[in-house]
């Protein structure tokens, strides 16, 4: 069974968790300024924990493609708030900060949160590896190239899951040595892959079991499920849900959503589908 620490508790990995998005952001693709304030933030946070949250992962920097880009201390103070606040209000819940910022990364883990969700998988910042590790918490490592801006241009690969791993198997080194005993993977729905490599990467996300690692899928409310649908990100749930029910059953072990209740009940609906099948 997969798991990993996390402030000094163990996380296991069955049932898969279900991560919901907090973007504390003017600008994300899908509910960008919904939760900016510091109001809504903690209004929307207790929401997603009361549907079944397992972590919430806090994001103040867009990722989205072409998105404006910020400073550190912009970014810090946008968060920082809101992580303080969360940790007070629910002390049992898990934290995930989604930034590829190493002063972004100290800051928040100092105010009380558990685990860093970097998009960047250590691309953006080269002293995040050398902090997350002093840290001593787990971290999540998203496949990219080069930047939300950029990235859309480098979708070139010989083989999609063979390049992944190739451009992965280092980092995943570089972080061992360094003492970063937990990993999570997530090969980067969106980013760096055209609509066709990312179905295919649904497709083949099995392969990277090889690594023995968990297995973060992030597609909620993506691209590739609204411009395949010629509709536009909040039309976008049905399909989110159908994709979410083929990453459980590929063994997913950890999905990031925005809508917590309907990945609630994906996940009970395949749990039954595989109790029954045994």
């Amino acid at each position: 069974m997969k798991f990993c620490n996390v402030g000094g508790q163990l996380l296991e990995f069955h049932p898969p968790k279900i991560m919901g998005i907090l973007n504390v952001t003017p600008d994300s693709f899908f509910d960008g300024g919904e939760h900016f304030a510091l109001d809504q933030a903690l209004d929307r946070a207790a929401v997603l924990l009361q549907e079944g949250a397992d972590i919430l992962d806090v994001g103040a920097y867009s990722s989205r493609p072409g998105a404006r880009e910020i400073s550190t201390q912009e970014e810090i103070d946008r968060l920082l708030p809101v992580v303080e606040h969360l940790v007070r209000s629910y002390p049992k819940a898990i934290l995930s900060i989604d930034t590829f910022r190493a002063a972004v990364a100290q800051e928040a883990i100092k105010a009380g949160a558990h685990l860093i969700n970097d998009i960047s998988g250590g691309n953006l910042d080269e002293d995040l590896f050398d902090v997350v590790a002093a840290l001593g918490v787990p971290y999540i490592l998203m496949h990219s190239r080069g930047n939300p801006q950029t990235m859309q241009k480098q979708t070139t690969y010989a083989d999609l899951i063979e390049d992944i791993l190739a451009e992965l198997l280092p980092k995943i080194d570089q972080l061992r040595a360094l003492g970063v005993k937990d990993i999570i993977l997530d090969p980067g729905f969106g980013f760096a892959k055209t609509l066709t490599q990312n179905y295919e990467l649904l497709q083949r996300i099995d392969e990277l079991k090889i690594l023995g690692l968990p297995i973060l899928g992030a597609l909620s409310r993506k691209s590739m499920i609204y411009k395949l649908l010629g509709v536009g990100p909040k039309e976008a749930l049905n399909g989110t849900t159908v994709l979410h029910t083929i990453l459980l059953t590929k063994g997913v072990e950890l999905i990031r959503v925005h809508d917590v209740k309907e990945a609630v009940e994906v996940r009970k609906v395949v749990a039954q589908l595989y109790q029954n099948s045994q």
